[in-house]
């Protein structure tokens, strides 16, 4: 078994030794992790992975492995923790569901919450009035509303609620993906601009025989600079939520985007951009960069390129206070206005297929932002938004 995890790693590219392998043999022998699946996982973690960019993928290989193995555990002393969640959980059906009323509006949902939070001093669970669980409140975890705010469950069920009072961690993605990178590549050089930047290393033949010709045939070497994409990219990627759907696609088109573009400066937002962005998703809650920074420091010479499936609720964009995460002083509306200003040269590239696009409120708002520069995240989109960035239109 830990050889198999062994050659899983180096054929996921995590650089693992075998000096390092027999390392993580010998303080299993030594009993460091007896018996204790987590333990055994810091254990492994610290002893194989010397770089925190590797982390995801050694995760990745980590669960397909020891799937399915449990730490031993006293049954009369412990019950299942999914049991006991699961329990929580509340299901209905289609006609309970179109009985369940919405409270009206993002004002009316707010103040009912202020109110709840004034006058509620219990727990509550399976009601339709209090912030509680398994309910029809809009307030709550493991419940059903059409328009609600979720507080303390780790992941969507319905995804319907238009606030999220929870923190969330998300993962980066990961720009060493080479499976089905080819064709984007190939999509994404419709935007290349060559110039000739630096110092004179490499060879101009045309110069050379000419230079020599010119000299009575003594060998005069001509120099010239490499030829470089000199084409400037800020990519913007949602990440979290309902783009977990969306990973391994995302991978690609990043992957694909750092090998071809020479200027590319990456951000990860989550559903709409707002007052700040992040370059490392297991630091953004502490290193966080300003938007209002960002457009001091790149000049419009940059073209952006947002990607995500824009689905999200409509007070999101619209609306103060209308983020899952936090409470924003402006609307995302005002900051992609201002993204979209400095940076006249702007695509939105949306992994949901184009023919769902008109059931959802907020792709339409966010084509209308973008004056219908939405492309579908495919090989036929990719190519036209190619074009609409080098023409700038």
């Amino acid at each position: 078994m830990f050889f198999s995890f062994f050659a899983e790693l180096r054929a996921a590219k995590v650089p693992v030794s075998l000096r390092e392998y027999l390392t993580l043999l010998e303080a299993m022998q030594k009993r460091v992790a007896a018996f204790d699946l987590d333990g055994f996982y810091f254990l492994a973690r610290t002893a194989l992975v010397k770089d925190e960019r590797h982390l995801d993928r050694f995760d990745r290989v980590f669960g397909h492995c020891f799937n399915g193995i449990e730490t031993p555990a006293d049954p009369h002393t412990e019950l299942p923790e999914e049991w006991l969640r699961k329990l929580a959980e509340r299901f209905l059906t289609a006609e309970e569901k179109a009985l369940v009323q919405s409270m009206g509006g993002w004002e009316a949902l707010m103040e009912r919450l202020r109110q709840l939070l004034a006058e509620q001093k219990g727990r509550h669970q399976g009601g339709g009035r209090w912030i509680g669980t398994a309910g029809t409140s809009p307030f709550g975890a493991f419940g059903y509303n059409p328009e609600g705010v979720r507080i303390g469950q780790q992941e969507g069920r319905n995804r319907r609620a238009v606030k999220v009072w929870d923190r969330r961690e998300y993962r980066n993605l990961d720009d060493t993906v080479e499976l089905g990178t080819r064709n984007i590549k190939l999509a994404l050089r419709r935007l290349r601009r060559f110039a000739r930047e630096g110092a004179a290393e490499e060879l101009d033949l045309d110069g050379t025989v000419r230079s020599t010709a010119h000299n009575a045939g003594w060998l005069d070497l001509k120099l010239v600079p490499e030829r470089h994409n000199t084409v400037k990219l800020l990519l913007f990627i949602d990440v979290g939520g309902s783009m977990e759907d969306h990973v391994r696609i995302c991978e690609e088109l990043f992957s694909a985007a750092r090998s071809e573009f020479r200027h590319l400066i990456h951000f990860y937002f989550h559903n709409c951009v707002y007052d700040a962005v992040w370059r490392d998703s297991r630091r953004r809650h502490v290193e966080q960069t300003p938007v209002l920074e960002l457009l001091r420091t790149y000049d419009s010479g940059w073209r952006l390129v947002f990607v995500g499936d824009a689905s999200m609720s409509p007070y999101e964009i619209e609306k103060e206070g209308g983020s899952v995460e936090r409470w924003n002083d402006q609307p995302g509306e005002a900051w992609m206005r201002r993204l979209l200003d400095s940076y006249p040269k702007a695509v939105w590239l949306n992994p949901v297929p184009k023919k769902y696009w008109g059931g959802t409120t907020s792709i339409a708002m966010l084509r209308r932002l973008l004056a219908d520069r939405m492309f579908p995240l495919t090989l036929d989109g990719l190519d036209q938004a190619m074009r609409c960035l080098r023409r700038g239109a």
